[in-house]
């Protein structure tokens, strides 16, 4: 699918993987809807990209929200081409420390964000792309990408919440890209590495460098832009579908 003149939906989009992808999608020329909850970024990051860019204040685990601003897209831009699913949470929490058993509302909170969310906005989506009339000539309608991790593989101590619903997204790509087959809807995961997003950014430098000394090659963190450039290639490559794409130099996570 070209992305020039295409419409895309990124959940997460006004910080880190989310916003190297949207600067990335608008830079060849599509349109963008900044699904974010942080309404001073979300709104500074449409208003440094410009015209054809929109932020929408949406939680992707309520359906009501979800659906009122693919309703807004819709009306503003006339459809919906692309989602880009990069909305989560990674708090880590081990399943008994000293305080005693991880929380239960802690587990299913990671859950909820990371897995159901993301199910969430794939099924609204969904119904909105098939409203609209194939694209390319294969029939397709749209492309979905989601974003699992290679904790989903290498899950550390105290990842089991994270791992999970990492794990989940992975599990849940090629069933439904087997639902959306008939429908002309592509489905695909990337699962990110050590990639140097606000999250690792915020640690000490010696932290950094010794987590970019446990990668395979190149030795270094990742960086959003070449996550957003694997984005970019899963939505213009038309037979890529139903893949978990690891973007993580090669590494395979410690226990810890």
């Amino acid at each position: 699918m070209d992305i020039a003149g295409k419409i895309a939906v990124i959940t997460g989009g006004a910080s880190g993987l989310g916003r190297a992808t949207s600067e990335l999608l608008h830079s060849q020329g599509a349109k963008v809807a900044i699904f974010d909850m942080n309404d001073d970024l979300g709104q500074q990051v449409a208003n440094e990209l410009g015209e054809g860019v929109s932020y929408y204040n949406v939680n992707v685990t309520d359906e009501a929200s979800v659906s009122a601003a693919l309703a807004a897209v819709v009306e503003t831009y006339g459809a919906v081409h692309i989602a880009c699913n990069y909305a989560g949470v990674g708090t880590p929490g081990r399943t008994v420390g000293r305080d005693g058993p991880l929380p239960l509302d802690f587990f299913k909170r990671v859950v909820d964000v990371n897995l159901i969310g993301t199910f969430n906005v794939i099924r609204l989506v969904a119904e909105v792309m098939l409203k609209h009339d194939p694209v390319t000539a294969d029939g397709c309608r749209g492309v979905i990408i989601n974003t699992a991790s290679v904790a989903a593989f290498d899950g550390q101590i105290g990842q089991a919440a994270y791992s999970a619903s990492k794990a989940g997204v992975v599990g849940m790509t090629l069933p439904i890209a087997r639902d959306f087959a008939s429908m002309g809807i592509r489905v695909n995961t990337i699962a990110p590495g050590l990639i140097n997003t606000p999250m690792l950014q915020g640690l000490p430098e010696p932290a950094r460098e010794s987590l970019a000394a446990t990668v395979l090659f190149p030795k270094r963190l990742g960086e959003a832009t070449e996550i957003a450039r694997v984005a970019q290639m899963l939505i213009e490559n038309d037979y890529m579908n139903g893949e978990t794409v690891r973007m993580d130099g090669g590494i395979r996570m410690q226990p810890k």
